[in-house]
């Protein structure tokens, strides 16, 4: 965040795509001591997902495979349980996948703006467009957890730092692009499934990130809306 006092705050945090309802989360995933022999309640869609026999029971080797998943994403604890958080970030992956290249099939990012990087927190996702011509995108993003959620509405970039470090959490938050107050894209080192969200930025991966900052430019317009699944 820099000098962020003049800036607004800004938080690099960890995204999660659906409030957790059972299992306990974390930044980051810690070994699990074992993996269970327990068939969660979202067994049969886990074993789809993951392309496993679909039969609702554990097995040794879905376990594995879920648990895979979860390590891979930040879930945790990553024992291997098809659990609400694991069918969450499965379900959302699918949705966003089912968007293909038309984004904006709804019309709710604007197209008389010219380029705009559109922000749809409903299904995490970003691109950006020149009115109704996509130009980047879409890609996978995480925006804030419950209670730090991104602000919806009409912004502007107004402020770019591509070597930014954040005061407040002492964590790097490289092209950086501010559109609200401390909120703005930037690239972050986690999974963009991983739980539970960030403190009001848009992460994005490297790639992402400097896509962007090469395609945009201070002023240039900038649209969130929905709301994220867990907030």
């Amino acid at each position: 965040m820099g000098d962020i006092r003049r800036r607004g705050v800004v938080a690099l945090g960890v995204t999660s795509l659906v409030a957790p309802l059972t299992l306990a989360l974390g930044a980051a995933p810690a070994q699990a001591a074992s993996c269970t022999t327990t068939a969660g309640p979202y067994q049969k869609q886990v074993e789809k997902f993951l392309g496993r026999p679909v039969d609702g029971k554990q097995s040794s080797a879905d376990c594995k495979a879920i648990r895979a998943f979860q390590t891979k994403h930040g879930i945790t604890p990553n024992i291997g349980y098809a659990g609400p958080v694991t069918w969450g970030v499965m379900n959302l992956m699918n949705k966003q996948k089912a968007v293909g290249k038309n984004p904006n099939k709804s019309g709710k990012c604007p197209v008389n703006k010219g380029r705009i990087a559109c922000v749809d927190l409903t299904l995490q996702l970003s691109w950006i467009q020149d009115g109704k011509k996509l130009v980047y995108g879409p890609v996978p993003v995480r925006t804030g957890r419950d209670g730090h959620e991104t602000r919806t509405g009409a912004k502007k970039i107004y402020w770019r730092n591509i070597d930014h470090v954040s005061t407040i959490y002492d964590v790097p938050m490289p092209y950086s692009q501010f559109f609200d107050g401390g909120q703005a894209f930037h690239s972050a080192g986690v999974s963009m499934w991983n739980p539970p969200g960030s403190h009001g930025c848009v992460n994005m991966t490297k790639t992402d990130a400097k896509k962007y900052w090469s395609l945009l430019k201070n002023g240039d317009d900038v649209h969130v809306y929905g709301r994220k699944p867990g907030t």
